[in-house]
């Protein structure tokens, strides 16, 4: 669907894929084997509020009970996999575990509003990891720039991202009280992104934590890496040779308009004018320069250091290593912003 990195399939995405397979290889074996087990994964809000039963609150949210939810969270997780690879494993499994707790925490608030204010009493929402599923919407629309893949009747555009969001409306109206845990996931995605109350050094999960599953977990887990030829094998499904060619698509359209922006360049005679985007960042300096010719004795600020990690993530996606470099320090080694920028200008 989308690949901001260029590469396809789980590759540097070891949580992404652990959370593809064990959860719907076991949603699976509860609907077909055991069923007589699918009362222990209900997510029965009235049982946890009257009977104590807080067990429910972790069963009741990792499996899903429906297999069409099944379905449409895994592909979501699996088009979310962008994150892990930008953010890491570590950063990625804090954010889930953060909108996870949190999403719990409105669930209840939310059923009680409703409650209260309508008198219905929705005592049984969705199970499965749909919160954090939802809450991934929320870095999804802010960091995810937008790429016209084409248009609908002259008038609508079809973006790298129609797709997903389709997804998520389907995945909405899966349900009849799916749109409580849909709300509770993207408040708790809003209030992790924005770092609210603090939540995201709260709910992290800690380094010696992170390394004993990297040593443990991602040598089960990790893909190795893809080629550079996108392969689609004959006995694939329609709906995964679909996915393989949006994501081929993506990369090329990527690729096409960053080599149109550099023709532009070559005909110019110039380099990317940074300042032309980063105009606080020319007043910034504007105002250094000032400085320095009033003062002799003030010494030049050494450039900025750039993250080689960061450097390489965007080199994976075609840019050459100098504009790489280029972007990163004019945005202060925010990698969103420089992937930003590098897409659309």
């Amino acid at each position: 669907m989308f690949t901001s990195t260029g590469s396809s399939g789980l590759y540097k995405a070891p949580l992404s894929k652990s959370l593809l397979l064990v959860p719907s290889a076991l949603s699976i074996l509860l609907a077909l084997l055991f069923q007589h087990y699918q009362n222990f994964f209900v997510y029965n809000l009235q049982a946890v509020k009257n009977d104590l039963q807080i067990w429910r609150l972790i069963c009741g949210r990792i499996i899903c009970l429906d297999l069409k939810d099944t379905f449409c969270s895994s592909l979501l997780i699996y088009n979310f996999r962008i994150f892990e690879r930008r953010y890491g494993s570590r950063k990625f499994a804090s954010f889930l575990l953060g909108s996870w707790i949190l999403s719990a925490l409105f669930d209840l608030i939310l059923v009680e509003a409703i409650q209260y204010s309508f008198g219905i009493t929705a005592s049984t929402l969705p199970s499965g990891f749909l919160g954090p599923v939802f809450a991934l919407f929320v870095p999804f629309y802010c960091s995810i720039p937008r790429v016209q893949v084409t248009q609908f009747l002259g008038q609508f555009s079809i973006t790298n991202k129609t797709l997903i969001y389709i997804l998520g409306l389907q995945l909405l109206t899966s349900g009849t009280y799916i749109w409580v845990v849909a709300t509770s996931g993207l408040i708790a995605g809003m209030c992790y992104t924005n770092s609210v109350l603090k939540v995201h050094q709260v709910l992290c999960i800690p380094r010696w934590m992170a390394k004993l599953f990297s040593w443990t977990l991602e040598p089960i887990f990790s893909s190795s890496e893809p080629t550079n030829e996108a392969r689609i094998g004959m006995g694939a499904t329609v709906d995964i040779q679909r996915q393989q060619r949006m994501e081929l698509l993506d990369r090329q359209l990527m690729l096409s308009q960053f080599a149109h922006m550099r023709r532009q360049q070559q005909q110019q005679g110039r380099r990317i004018n940074w300042n032309r985007f980063f105009p606080h960042i020319r007043q910034r300096r504007n105002a250094n320069v000032r400085a320095f010719r009033l003062s002799e004795q003030e010494v030049a600020a050494p450039p900025l250091e750039v993250s080689e990690e960061q450097v390489a993530r965007l080199m994976e996606m075609g840019f050459s290593r100098v504009d790489a470099l280029e972007a990163l320090r004019a945005s202060n080694n925010d990698l969103n912003v420089a992937t930003n920028f590098l897409l659309q200008h």
